[in-house]
């Protein structure tokens, strides 16, 4: 079976461009359709100043896209013209190829094949998100601001961006970390693990996914940091 190969794109769009920007929540989507190999993709914005934040930023945002093979991935980012557009139009600018080894849940339906093994060593990407439940949006976003703060503060973090496809109830997070000890570590304690029982234990979502990918490239800048992998 062919490995399914991730990409994640983030911008943060130039001053000139923040029509063009804004139109692709609108029109965005169009410019996948046709894509060889794509399986699933998401238009994404991101919270203020790229974080987890119920203020929408208003030149941050970002693609993910899902391909049915590593092939067809590296092709999509070598040749697209979409990418090239979010490049030409971007102040900043930074792509990922992932490989998903755990997964659980769906998006939208969609549910990303464990097709890798798990690393031994290197780099390490997590991407979760969620719909989150109306009645539940005011103890979810109480429970997102410390565990913001907990990866700031995090040993081995090296990019992280809070993402969403609509403001306040359909939210997604992703992050890279130098190793899996590094993650591990954040994810077991602290604000991240108590906001993770909360979501569980009081049925924060009506939809989850939560993802850990071994990080084949990443390459940009993203909130001023400049990251090279490998």
């Amino acid at each position: 079976m062919s490995e399914q190969t991730a990409v994640l794109v983030l911008i943060d769009i130039a001053s000139g461009s923040r029509l063009w920007g804004f139109s692709r929540y609108i029109f965005g989507k169009f410019a996948f359709r046709g894509v060889p190999g794509l399986v699933f993709c998401k238009i994404l914005g991101s919270g203020f100043n790229g974080g987890f934040s119920t203020k929408p930023s208003l030149t941050k945002q970002g693609f993910f896209c899902v391909f049915d093979t590593k092939q067809n991935a590296e092709i999509f980012q070598q040749t697209s013209p979409t990418v090239n557009a979010y490049r030409s139009h971007a102040n900043e600018f930074f792509i990922a190829t992932l490989y998903a080894y755990s997964s659980r849940g769906s998006w939208s339906g969609f549910s990303i094949n464990n097709l890798s093994s798990p690393p031994e060593s290197g780099p390490i990407a997590s991407l979760t998100r969620a719909s989150i439940r109306p009645f539940k949006a005011v103890q979810f976003w109480a429970k997102a601001k410390p565990a913001e703060q907990a990866i700031k503060e995090a040993s081995g973090s090296i990019l992280t961006a809070g993402l969403g496809e609509a403001p306040y109830f359909r939210q997604a997070t992703f992050t890279i970390w130098e190793n899996l000890k590094s993650i591990d570590a954040y994810a077991q304690s602290g604000a991240h693990l108590s906001a993770i029982k909360a979501a569980y234990g009081e049925n924060y979502f009506s939809e989850s996914m939560f993802t850990r990918f071994k990080v084949g490239s990443a390459s940009g800048v993203w909130q001023g940091k400049y990251v090279q992998i490998p």
